[in-house]
């Protein structure tokens, strides 16, 4: 499979710049008045010819109809001016703005679910439309100031501000506690939890440019409709419409919290412009260290990361386990591929020594597995892994990149199903990478040292007199002294080797556990890099 090295260093940073907070008073001046009025006007005007058709009649191929005719005409950003009182929030600040569970859509209504929705501010200025449907009938939510709690009552503003997005709620853990479990929120990002699960990595409605030294595109969810579902139903259906000066698009999510909490997604897209990188189904997620990668961070933590992996079925029926880095600069691999079953980032640590963070809980973060619905043709699972020096920043991306550009003026759809949980949805046969570790050799320091542990069922009822063998390959330099041994510990067996890089920069690694008779586990695969 091949990959490229792209060696540009990518400074990514999610810091916050600190403003005084702005204040409009009792004393605004007429002309200041006019001014809002007339920057509102417009911004309406703007509203009502992009979503034309947005409320009325609604069925599955309405906000499909509003994207193909957006991606006719040149795009038009949504409206981010904000009244000065708010304009300029701070994390602090915005965070003391809550939504009145009791002010809930649906929350009297006996329902599986309700619907809180975001304040604009801080990081979410542009104001998202929202609607609800309704018996095929879709209306605007409408906006209220009272629908919050301000910490500071002079972030109130009596104004028709709208909303940044929405989060849904459901008893996902205990029985009749509505509780959080998926939002909306910024860009086109969205994320989700099984039941017992913290919040980790995001996933996208699309990538445009990821990785590129030119920047990338973010494209916007920019309207929601939430289908009201029937009593007893366990599923609820929105509808989303996204938009970018390159693209836009029509989503349709139909969402199954539980044990695992399942998405089914179609999506459409209409590109305004050639799309030479596309991502189809994007997730974005933090690694920062472990114990593969550890040598360039010092913590008094095993780990820090979202996700531990990208792992891939492909649609030859490989399964392959590629743990990830955080590298000292931009890592771009490419995995062709052709009709893939599935890819994700997972999360395989499951315990608290793991990672040994009270506060932060990676243990608890769910994996993110993608099933793609239909035949996809051909392309490449792309992982995008960029430099991070701390936790706080999102520096790894992986997406589907279909092999043809996406060229203007036509339609593309995509449906693939979504599994947030603990694992990957689908059992295997085979054995499973369950640890990498790599570290010095103590009598040569141009050498690395490699542990990777493999465990599972199939590893617990070998017969006593298999023989058990790791077939190692590198792309550049040698591996020599490999070693394979039985690990009581955790059920499985050990593997080690070391690895001599020479001269080179790079090098594409992997491994596969065999019997005489051939493999019996997923592929490892590993980028090196100093």
């Amino acid at each position: 499979m091949p990959s490229h090295n792209g060696m540009r260093e990518i400074s990514v940073s999610s810091s916050i710049q600190r403003r005084d907070l702005m204040r409009v008073g009792a004393g605004a001046t007429l002309a200041t008045l006019a001014q809002t009025s007339v920057r509102q006007a417009k911004a309406q005007d703007n509203k009502a010819q992009v979503l034309a058709g947005a409320t009325g009649a609604f069925d599955d191929g309405t906000v499909r109809q509003i994207a193909k005719r957006l991606a006719s005409a040149p795009y038009k950003g949504p409206d981010q001016s904000l009244p000065k009182a708010i304009e300029n929030l701070n994390f602090d600040q915005y965070r003391g703005i809550a939504y009145r569970e009791d002010r809930a859509l649906w929350h009297s209504d006996n329902l599986a679910f309700d619907v809180e929705f975001f304040p604009r501010g801080f990081l979410y200025k542009p104001r998202i439309e929202i609607f609800e449907v309704n018996d095929g009938q879709s209306a605007a939510v409408p906006y209220s100031s009272d629908l919050f709690t301000y910490s500071d009552p002079a972030l109130e503003v009596q104004q028709d501000l709208g909303f940044a997005g929405l989060r849904l709620r459901t008893a996902i853990n205990t029985p009749g506690v509505m509780e959080e479990f998926c939002v909306f929120l910024g860009a086109s990002y969205f994320r989700a939890v099984a039941k017992g699960q913290n919040y980790g990595l995001s996933a996208r409605g699309f990538a445009n440019g990821t990785g590129d030294p030119k920047g990338e595109e973010f494209a916007l969810f920019r309207a929601f409709w939430l289908e009201k579902p029937q009593p007893n139903v366990k599923s609820v259906v929105i509808h989303a419409l996204m938009d970018s000066p390159s693209v836009t698009g029509a989503f349709s999510f139909t969402i199954r919290p539980g044990d695992t909490t399942v998405f089914d997604v179609q999506s459409t897209f209409f590109p305004r412009t050639a799309i030479q990188q596309p991502g189809v189904a994007p997730l974005t997620g933090m690694f920062y260290f472990d114990a593969n990668d550890h040598n360039h961070v010092d913590d008094w933590r095993p780990a820090a990361h979202d996700s531990e992996a990208l792992q891939m079925w492909t649609g030859a029926g490989q399964q392959l386990f590629r743990p990830l880095r955080n590298p000292l600069d931009l890592q771009i691999s490419a995995f062709n591929d052709v009709s893939p079953r599935g890819f994700g980032l997972m999360q395989r640590r499951r315990q608290f020594q793991d990672f040994e963070d009270l506060a932060l809980n990676y243990e608890k973060r769910p994996s993110l597995w993608i099933e793609p619905i239909g035949d996809w043709g051909e392309g490449w699972v792309d992982l995008v892994e960029i430099p991070t020096p701390n936790e706080v920043n999102d520096n790894i991306v992986s997406f589907w990149r279909p092999k043809a550009p996406l060229a203007a003026g036509k339609e593309y759809s995509f449906t693939y199903r979504m599994y947030w949980g603990w694992d990957n949805p689908f059992p295997t046969s085979l054995a499973r990478i369950g640890a990498t570790r790599v570290g010095s050799v103590v009598d040569d320091k141009n050498a690395r040292f490699f542990a990777i542990d493999f465990v599972g069922t199939p590893l617990e009822h070998l017969p006593l007199d298999t023989h058990l063998h790791l077939v190692p390959q590198a792309s550049a330099g040698t591996i020599r002294n490999v070693v394979v041994e039985p690990n009581p510990n955790v059920k499985g067996w050990r593997t080690t080797f070391e690895f001599v890089p020479g001269d080179e920069k790079v090098a594409e690694l992997r491994a596969v556990l065999a019997t005489d008779s051939g493999p019996i586990s997923e592929e490892w695969l590993y980028r090196w890099t100093p």
